[in-house]
């Protein structure tokens, strides 16, 4: 630790040394009034930033609690209703019974019992829906309070319901489906509701139904989904299961979406350790979460304060503090400025002396009246200069010797033209004196040299890259008494494809070279051919020869060769070894060249059957000339 506070103190003495005498005395002011302007700002803004959170909290808090207060009042409500039906002898009987009742006892039930549960509604009228499931398919459903469970016994609430054996269940839905499907072809509106639920048990753990008593959120907590537009504040209620509710509209969650999973993460945290993290910032904008739990029902209640108005305000106060601040120093630096263009006079006419010299202007000289440090400067910079325009001369001199042994160079260059030129002459005698042959060797052989010559490009055309195989073939087939066959599978589109010029005429050419053994007797019926297929938008070139082939361990230290992220080493003559037999070294090269200009995915592969054949895949993307990908 000592040595990197050593090593940057070195730094920024180093730096502090490079400044102007003149910036370094301004520096100096400013810091001896800017410290302590720094520290009471700082301490001001802080207590002012204090304050306005400390007021948001409270005024917030205080709204928390007054909708906690109404939240209690609407959970007693709901208890009360669900204990009136429960505690209903009737209503138990009418549950309980297992077989179909008579036309007398229906219409007494329904002119007494059920009006009496239509008023439990009707007097709490917050409450949504009370309704009775019963367990008995004897029973008669009447709408819209007693129901059948088979109707809602699969849900989950229910599931949940009667593993608490009796006691309250408290659920939060999203959604308030209609029991009765009075509109089966409508789509379920979204309206959240809390649900009451508990079993009914005629005697104990004997299982006779379930009352549910609902309310929707907008009524349960009225100011989670006010339809006021508050900018500053939205309120949000979690369920025990931490399911979110708040309103959709002007909701701060459309414009952050990581607000809920941050509300959900505090209360996970709140739930096992009692913290709760009040502050909150989500891209650029600050958040008070403000919290109160409801024991009674195993919910939430979150007050989500937006600090844009309050950091507004704050924001002000601390533009007035920085304002004040660089007014004062912009005023310290102009006196100081003033004072030092006085005192440091000779030191800006040495510095704009510099400056001329370094944009390239021609130096004359200076002279500084005077002694002292500026008056020393003044003098080994003239000494400077004189020594650079030495060695500019000098360099120049350098320079111009090069570019003559340059030219000379180039003149001593043989001209590709006089070499085609020349062949074509040769061309014409051998015409004269019949020889075919030699003709159209050197038709070849001129073809083979303009395509290698004529590199305007890395992309060609495949039907070029092919004449030059055709034409490096005609050369090569001088050489042997049985020639090689070259065999084209190409159809007429492929041909105007845009391939990598001298791609496939190496792989060509270690067919030629090292496809059959060499041996005294030269085998007769051999061939290479060259097949063109596609599938998925790639292009498979499959350039194979009857030769051969490769063993297993040769074909692995060939793909090796191939694969290898080093450059395998070279000849005595500095010339790589290649193909089959080889290193390797150009198909090495080809593999390479294709995944710098197409990618990863594309290259070189080889296959092999021992004594049989060798065949090279070349893979590559369809690709016109222009440069458009077919797909």
């Amino acid at each position: 630790m000592r040595k990197r506070t050593g090593a940057l103190w070195s730094s920024f003495n180093y730096w502090w040394g490079r400044r102007s005498l003149q910036s370094r005395l301004v520096a100096a002011y400013i810091f001896i009034i800017l410290g302590p302007c720094l520290l009471v700002s700082l301490y001001s803004y802080r207590s002012i930033n204090n304050t306005y959170v400390r007021d948001a909290v409270d005024k917030n808090s205080y709204l928390l609690q007054m909708e906690k207060l109404h939240i209690l009042n609407q959970i007693e409500a709901m208890e009360r209703a669900a204990q009136m039906a429960y505690s209903d002898k009737a209503v138990q009987n009418y549950l309980l019974n297992e077989k179909d009742p008579s036309l007398g006892e229906l219409i007494d039930f329904n002119t007494t019992t059920f009006v009496n549960l239509s008023r439990i509604q009707i007097n709490n009228p917050n409450i949504e829906h009370l309704r009775l499931y019963s367990g008995s398919g004897e029973v008669h459903e009447l709408w819209p309070i007693i129901f059948r469970e088979d109707r809602v016994s699969m849900e989950p609430w229910f599931q949940e319901a009667l593993k608490l054996e009796g006691q309250e269940l408290w659920s939060f839905q999203n959604e308030d489906p209609d029991l009765m499907q009075r509109y089966s072809g409508d789509p379920p509106k979204g309206q959240p509701k809390v649900s009451l639920l508990r079993e009914i048990s005629i005697p104990a753990g004997h299982h006779v139904g379930m009352i549910q008593v609902d309310m929707l959120l907008s009524r349960f907590t009225p100011k989670t989904y006010t339809d006021v537009r508050d900018n500053q504040s939205q309120m949000f209620i979690a369920g025990e299961e931490l399911q979110l509710f708040t309103r959709a509209d002007n909701s701060f969650v459309q414009d952050n979406p990581q607000l809920t999973g941050a509300i959900a993460g505090r209360l996970r945290q709140y739930a096992e350790t009692g913290e709760w993290d009040i502050h909150y910032k989500e891209n650029g904008n600050s958040f008070l979460l403000v919290h109160t739990p409801l024991t009674e029902i195993g919910a939430s209640l979150v007050n989500v304060v937006s600090m844009e108005g309050v950091m507004k305000d704050i924001a002000h106060t601390r533009n007035l503090i920085i304002g004040l601040n660089i007014g004062f120093i912009v005023l310290v630096t102009a006196i100081a400025y003033v004072l030092n263009a006085f005192i440091l006079k000779n030191l800006r006419r040495l510095t704009e002396t510099m400056k001329k010299a370094r944009r390239g202007e021609a130096y004359t000289g200076i002279s500084i009246r005077g002694g002292g440090e500026v008056g020393e400067l003044a003098h080994h910079f003239s000494k400077l200069m004189n020594t650079i325009n030495t060695l500019v001369a000098q360099a120049v001199n350098k320079e111009a010797l090069s570019k003559e042994a340059e030219l000379r160079t180039l003149h001593n260059q043989i001209d590709a033209h006089f070499l085609y030129n020349t062949l074509e002459n040769i061309k014409m005698l051998a015409e004269i004196e019949n020889q075919r042959g030699i003709s159209d060797a050197l038709t070849s052989l001129g073809g083979m040299m303009r395509y290698n010559f004529k590199w305007s490009g890395e992309y060609v055309k495949l039907r070029d890259e092919i004449r030059h195989i055709e034409n490096y073939i005609e050369v090569m087939n001088i050489r042997f008494e049985y020639p090689i066959l070259l065999e084209l599978e190409i159809d007429a589109p492929y041909l105007e494809l845009e391939v990598l010029k001298m791609s496939l005429q190496p792989v060509v050419e270690n067919s030629v070279k090292h496809a059959w053994a060499a041996g005294e007797e030269e085998l007769q019926n051999r061939s290479i051919r060259i097949r063109i297929s596609e599938a998925d938008g790639d292009i498979f070139i499959a350039i194979r020869d009857n030769g051969f082939g490769l063993t297993p361990e040769r074909l692995t230290e060939l793909h090796s060769s191939i694969y290898a992220k080093e450059e395998p080493g070279a000849d005595a003559s500095g010339s790589s070894t290649g193909g089959y037999r080889g290193g390797g070294i150009g198909l090495r090269n080809v593999h390479q060249r294709l995944q710098l200009f197409y990618g990863e995915a594309y290259g070189l592969e080889v296959k092999s059957q021992a004594g049989e054949w060798t065949t090279v895949f070349m893979t590559l993307p369809k690709v016109l000339l222009t440069g458009d990908r077919q797909t």
